[in-house]
């Protein structure tokens, strides 16, 4: 019998993106640059997260194509500004350029790939940067644990070395401060629970842990090295006679590298039937890192993650 893997659409599906929407409709929508939307399912997801009170879009890219893409989704674009460039690297490097003169809150992708959204906003000279290491974290709704799970960094930061890692984790931390999650627990995964040098990852997993102690990394409670099973579930941690104060508690999940943090999210994506938006933190602006396979409810879950956050941005500003 023939089949395929597909999304959960069960009534309960999205029930925290829900929640993350509802937490955003407090706040003014923020003006977001949406880089190159010229597929519907770009275009569409920028102008439902209008619609829904979220993002006033800025939509940056060759004019005719984006007008063409409204055209087969049957959608209006009236009112809706526009800015006409000549490419998809010309849009990266406009939302960038409006980011820095505070002409926009947020920068949205549309229809390119992430590196060519991510190269003018990680330019030293003219780019988005802050005195933070840029990073991704995935919100996850994952039907089968009890609440938000966010995993970092499986999107931007290839082999982060420790610095790299403090700043990633401090950046989910205060991802999850902004959504009001009290003192969240972060587990620092590796395939075992002991340190030992011959896995690199074990020992960052330490060291983040004092870094912790020491200050280097506040609000939150880190723990590891943990293994996936050891940070999500609890019962799984006393078979082990682990003891933790993240075990079976996780909010945010720290993975070694780019390559297992995309491989888990994909995994508890299609095998779990998890729903995932995308966020990128420690710029200027925050990022809302859409995927062309994104559900119009993840679109709009990571443009709430945006404006929550620009939101807060404005609240800290001297």
């Amino acid at each position: 019998m023939k089949g395929s893997f597909s999304r959960r659409a069960d009534a309960a599906a999205g029930k925290r993106y829900h929640e993350l929407i509802a937490q955003a409709e407090p706040f003014d929508a923020i003006r977001t640059a949406v880089v190159h939307p010229v597929d519907s399912a770009s275009l569409l997801g920028a102008l439902e997260a209008q619609s829904a009170g979220l993002i006033q879009p800025v939509l940056i890219g060759p004019q005719p194509r984006i007008e063409a893409a409204a055209k087969e989704a049957d959608a209006d674009l009236s009112g809706v500004e526009i800015v006409n460039v000549e490419h998809s690297g010309a849009a990266a490097e406009k939302a960038v350029e409006l980011a820095r003169a505070a002409r926009v809150d947020a920068i949205m992708k549309g229809a390119l790939h992430t590196d060519e959204l991510m190269r003018p906003v990680v330019d030293k000279a003219r780019g988005l940067r802050t005195d933070r290491r840029i990073s991704h974290v995935f919100a996850l709704d994952v039907p089968s644990y009890p609440k938000h799970l966010f995993i970092t960094d499986a999107a931007i930061n290839i082999a982060p070395d420790l610095e790299d890692k403090r700043d990633i984790v401090q950046n989910a931390i205060d991802l999850a401060l902004a959504l009001r999650i009290a003192q969240p627990k972060v587990a620092v995964l590796g395939p075992v629970e002991i340190v030992t040098p011959k896995i690199p990852a074990t020992v960052d997993a330490a060291a983040l842990c004092k870094m912790a102690d020491r200050g280097q990394i506040v609000g939150g409670v880190v723990d590891g090295p943990l293994a996936f099973d050891n940070a999500i579930s609890e019962d799984a941690a006393k078979s082990k006679g682990i003891v933790s104060p993240v075990s079976g508690q996780a909010d945010i999940l720290v993975v070694p590298d780019l390559n297992s943090g995309n491989m888990l999210a994909k995994q508890l994506e299609y095998l779990a039937g998890a729903l995932m938006a995308g966020i990128v933190l420690g710029s200027r602006v925050p990022i809302a890192l859409t995927s062309r396979a994104d559900t119009p409810l993840t679109r709009k879950a990571s443009c709430a993650l945006a404006k929550i956050l620009a939101h807060r941005s404005r609240r800290s500003a001297p």
